[in-house]
């Protein structure tokens, strides 16, 4: 009964298993397992930015309110995770990893037993768990059955390195991407926010993905211009610069847009 399942104080600090009849020892396991992986890389579960990415928030906000409503009513999961061009742990294929991870397994009870195989695996989480054993474990916590609408959210895929290393950064999380479609589950949707650089769409394009050009939009860059003026008007900060550099940065940002 909902009555009997024991409530999450604040599951992006620790988890305990909302499931009655798992031991103390298990759910002493649990919580170290999760806070393992959470060391790695915390779970992202809103962005705060400066002005000069204020376009992001705009599509990904969005997405993020409609799925979220799902998941508050108990129709769906969803971790969502954002590439930060300001901190080097937020703009790889291992960060990504960890922060889906961890983000599942505080969601579902099924994921976390997952992750707990995962943290004994590696020596009672005294061993840092390769790339590939991450990418096994997301693949295992989505492939289980019986699951409802699992989403996950990657924001800013472009602002992922593609300068150094071979595979690049960005090459890792386009074939994690890939590999995540190619499982071909009905209850799982991923979706991608980016920019459209070649490079991304040449691996994403063949997915035969639902796109949706915000450029095109019919009002979008007017809701854009709306928005940053909003932002530089209201900000208390931005208040106290002179007129004509409010206005440069509402111009400049406004040009540069491009939709995004």
């Amino acid at each position: 009964m909902e009555s009997d399942r024991v409530s999450i104080v604040d599951p992006w600090k620790t988890y305990v298993s909302s499931t009655p009849s798992m031991q103390s020892s298990a759910v002493s396991t649990a919580y170290r397992s999760y806070s393992w992986v959470r060391k790695e890389h915390p779970p992202v579960r809103g962005v705060s930015m400066a002005v000069f990415e204020l376009i992001y928030i705009i599509t990904s906000s969005a997405i993020i309110e409609d799925v979220d409503g799902m998941r508050a009513a108990g129709l769906a999961t969803m971790a969502y995770y954002y590439f930060d061009f300001r901190d080097a742990k937020k703009q790889g294929h291992y960060g990504l990893l960890t922060s889906l991870v961890s983000q599942l397994s505080a969601e579902l009870d099924s994921c976390y037993e997952v992750l707990s195989r995962l943290y004994s695996d590696n020596a009672g989480g005294t061993r840092k768990p390769t790339s590939l054993a991450l990418t096994r474990c997301i693949k295992d916590m989505l492939s289980l059955p019986g699951q409802d609408h699992i989403y996950i959210i990657i924001d800013a895929l472009d602002e992922c390195p593609n300068v150094s290393g071979r595979p690049s950064a960005r090459e890792e999380v386009l074939e994690l991407v890939k590999e995540l479609v190619d499982l071909k589950l009905p209850n799982v949707h991923v979706c991608v926010a980016s920019r459209p650089e070649i490079d991304i769409r040449s691996v994403l394009d063949p997915l035969r993905p639902l796109q949706i050009s915000l450029h095109e939009e019919k009002g979008q860059k007017e809701d854009i211009i709306k928005y940053i003026k909003s932002v530089v008007y209201t900000d208390m900060n931005m208040r106290k610069w002179k007129k004509v550099i409010r206005e440069l940065v509402i111009d400049t940002l406004s040009e540069k847009a491009d939709g995004m």
